[in-house]
């Protein structure tokens, strides 16, 4: 599946700010950059550096008045899109260093919260086939709704009031899989089904000694997802960070099949 991706933005700037942006699709061996453009404007300074787990860029960027960034890329993927029933956990004792990280409790998803709630409603049920169930449960019971949460809102607030957007549906997913002793982890991305179409955030599981990703807002599907960057929850994939008072002004993405 090939791709076409832009993404624009523009804030303005109270006074002279450093912002970290990672809105760059990831090289992995699941998805070819084809062609990219990343044009910052006007910048004082300019550098990459590693996401988390070496998956993606962020870049660093100094700017006065505003910050203006217009990102454009053709990309392929090349991921299937298994099916998760079929897919087992493997023992918390077994599991690698790069999964361990990610059954622990962070910041917007206090999976501890979660395991009194997880051994009732999903004992029954192990492996992929209990993720699958979860993103179901997630899916038929939570409303989509913009607007409904804000920057400090964990998958616990969002639990309790059944609504907000991808990445809500996203912390409660992790979440509840933490919960159940299966490593997840937060996922940005883009995906050309996303409705209102914006930067996208899925969940992605470790199962069968790989990672797997799950959408449980059901509008991005593994095989035409293009994957950013991950990490424990939103704070980690945020696809831009200010170290100064910024406003927006104007942001748009766009996402079509090639």
């Amino acid at each position: 599946m090939k791709l076409r991706i832009s993404a624009d933005l523009h804030y303005s700037l109270e006074a002279p700010t450093d912002a970290l942006v990672q809105l760059e699709v990831a090289a992995t061996s699941q998805q070819a950059v084809l062609s990219e453009r990343f044009n910052a404007g006007e910048t004082t300074y300019l550098s990459r550096i590693s996401s988390e787990d070496a998956i993606g860029t962020r870049v660093w960027l100094s700017c006065s008045e505003s910050l203006v960034v217009r990102y454009e890329s053709e990309i392929e993927i090349t991921r299937p899109a298994p099916d998760l029933s079929r897919l087992s956990a493997e023992p918390v004792h077994r599991l690698p260093h790069e999964a361990v990280r990610y059954l622990m409790a962070s910041r917007y998803c206090p999976s501890d919260e979660f395991q009194s709630f997880v051994a009732a409603e999903f004992a029954h049920s192990q492996g992929g086939a209990c993720i699958a169930e979860m993103a179901e449960w997630i899916g038929s019971r939570f409303t989509y709704w913009p607007g409904a949460s804000g920057p400090q809102t964990t998958a616990l607030d969002t639990f309790v009031q059944r609504r907000g957007i991808c990445r809500d549906f996203a912390h409660v997913l992790v979440s509840l899989a933490r919960a159940k002793a299966i490593p997840a982890r937060m996922v940005s991305c883009y995906a050309p089904d996303v409705d209102p179409q914006d930067f996208h955030a899925v969940a992605e599981v470790w199962l069968d000694g790989g990672w797997h990703l799950v959408d449980p807002t059901g509008m991005a599907k593994p095989e035409e997802t293009a994957v950013i960057g991950v990490g424990r929850d939103a704070a980690d994939i945020a696809f831009l960070t200010t170290y100064g008072w910024a406003t927006l002004q104007n942001q748009q993405v766009a996402v079509e099949r090639a």
